[in-house]
């Protein structure tokens, strides 16, 4: 009889930042305490605080997409905690080259371009303690979207590619409707019904509820 290996334990808090109110998240394993900070958009002293507060020692950056509010605070945060960005694919680089420009169209002023320390393709795994995530290139909210999936604990870190109720704006530079829709429909809904997942804005959702339910799925196989 093979012995079943129980799944890391994770632990997680959102740090809502910047007035888009994006989802910011502190992740971390458990087992060591290490942790990740996903998609630092802005308010970096309120990121520290939770990071404080948390007790838990951040090793990485990670990026789902080049968008302002996704990407501003990521410079300054490296500067802070001395750990290197990861991601998002390279296809995003035009935004990353252009946050200030992008943040004083919205009146948003402290942000800062973004040169990630790596970054990331289809199929790449990166991994935080205990914890790995498999990497899906997810293009059509941007050219470069990636979609961070752990298979043991059935979980995703979605960016803006789906929302409860909803599906990334494709009306910004580089976006792409129907490229969205494909690569929900290809690489999104194939993970499994039974998996959870935090998105960009908002509260997170099930793959299977957002099948059911959401108008822009429903219908899809």
């Amino acid at each position: 009889m093979t012995e079943q290996t129980e799944a890391p334990k994770a632990g997680a808090t959102i740090i809502p930042v910047t007035p888009f109110q994006q989802n910011c998240m502190l992740l971390w394993c458990e087992q060591t305490k290490k942790a990740v900070v996903v998609d630092p958009g802005g308010d970096v002293l309120d990121i520290l605080n939770a990071i404080k507060q948390a007790g838990v020692k951040v090793e990485h950056i990670w990026l789902t997409h080049g968008h302002v509010d996704h990407v501003g605070g990521a410079d300054e945060l490296r500067e802070h905690l001395k750990v290197p960005i990861t991601g998002p694919h390279i296809a995003d680089k035009f935004l990353l080259d252009h946050v200030v420009d992008s943040a004083r169209r919205y009146g948003l002023t402290g942000l800062r371009d973004v040169t990630p320390d790596t970054w990331l393709s289809e199929g790449d795994k990166v991994s935080v303690g205990e914890l790995t995530f498999e990497l899906l290139h997810c293009p059509g909210h941007s050219p470069g979207s990636m979609v961070f999936f752990n298979p043991a604990m059935k979980f995703a870190i979605m960016g803006d590619v789906l929302f409860n109720g909803s599906i990334g704006r494709t009306d910004l530079p580089g976006g792409d409707h129907e490229t969205l829709l494909a690569s929900i429909r290809d690489k999104v809904l194939p993970l499994g019904d039974e998996v959870g997942f935090i998105c960009g804005h908002g509260p997170g959702s099930t793959i299977g509820q957002e099948r059911l339910t959401n108008p822009f799925l429903t219908g899809m196989a």
